[in-house]
């Protein structure tokens, strides 16, 4: 699946087509470059999934979960030197639970242990205001 976005409408409505789509124990992999929308999609997302509270990055926390239809578990990995930072986190637990979903950015450093049936999207900047979403798994 492939979807162009030239505005912040438009990403939200492709955030409702992929909030459709998703079941409990979903595990969604945001890559993309540093400001290409993976944060933006994930808060479009999170309300979609019922979310109420402010969805912020959790490039510190390394994770928020926040409570929608079903719980919503948010990683960012961007600074995870090593697995063994993100296993004190309860990471194996979280992934592996199927009691919510989890949306990661930046999962290059763990994608050797996450399941294969995963769904990937792809943000790539094509202007300012323009997006591409390629997607894989759904």
């Amino acid at each position: 699946m492939e979807f162009i976005s030239n505005s912040l409408e438009d990403t939200v409505k492709f955030a409702k087509i992929i909030a459709s789509k998703l079941k409990k124990g979903n595990i969604i992999l945001l890559f993309g470059d540093l400001g290409s929308g993976k944060t933006t999609f994930t808060k479009s997302l999170a309300k979609e999934l019922g979310v109420k509270e402010i969805v912020t990055s959790p490039t510190f926390t390394i994770m928020n979960e926040y409570e929608g239809v079903v719980p919503i578990y948010h990683f960012d990995m961007y600074r995870i030197e090593t697995l063994s930072e993100i296993e004190e986190l309860g990471f194996s637990d979280i992934i592996n639970s199927g009691e919510g979903i989890c949306i990661i950015e930046w999962p290059e450093c763990c994608i050797e242990i996450l399941p294969s049936d995963c769904i990937k999207i792809k943000i790539s900047t094509l202007e300012t205001n323009t997006r591409k979403f390629e997607v894989e798994g759904i």
